[in-house]
């Protein structure tokens, strides 16, 4: 069974930087899909962010840019570096994972394994 644990979230000020970690522990494998989702406040929709494999990064077109993932496999631990921040960034920030690699990176409805979410709020 894999767990997974993010942190890192919290207070920033618009254009600041902020790097969440997924610490990802049991039954973990390297070429299963990881992916970062967010969840804006007053919805219930999870939209994806970006998503990271054995071959390579899925990218969310409308932050690529300012986001980034990346995987660390001696920690086994995936990051998120997101960059000049927004306001409409403000959402809580969940790590997911997948067995594969094969489609529906940007589904959240693909994912079986969830974290519990960290917040991350910034101000105008």
């Amino acid at each position: 069974q894999v767990q997974l644990v993010e942190s890192g979230g919290g207070l920033v000020q618009a254009g600041d930087s902020l790097r969440l970690s997924c610490a990802v522990s049991g039954r973990a494998f390297w070429g299963d899909t990881l992916a970062w989702f967010r969840r804006a406040p007053g919805t219930e929709q999870r939209e994806f962010v970006e998503a990271i494999t054995w071959a390579g990064a899925f990218h969310s077109e409308s932050l690529r840019g300012r986001f980034t993932v990346a995987r660390d496999k001696a920690s086994n631990t995936m990051f998120l570096q997101m960059n000049s921040l927004k306001s409409e960034d403000t959402a809580t920030y969940y790590c997911a994972s997948k067995s594969g690699t094969t489609g529906g990176n940007e589904s959240p409805m693909a994912y079986t394994v969830w974290g519990q979410g960290t917040q991350v709020t910034v101000s105008a």
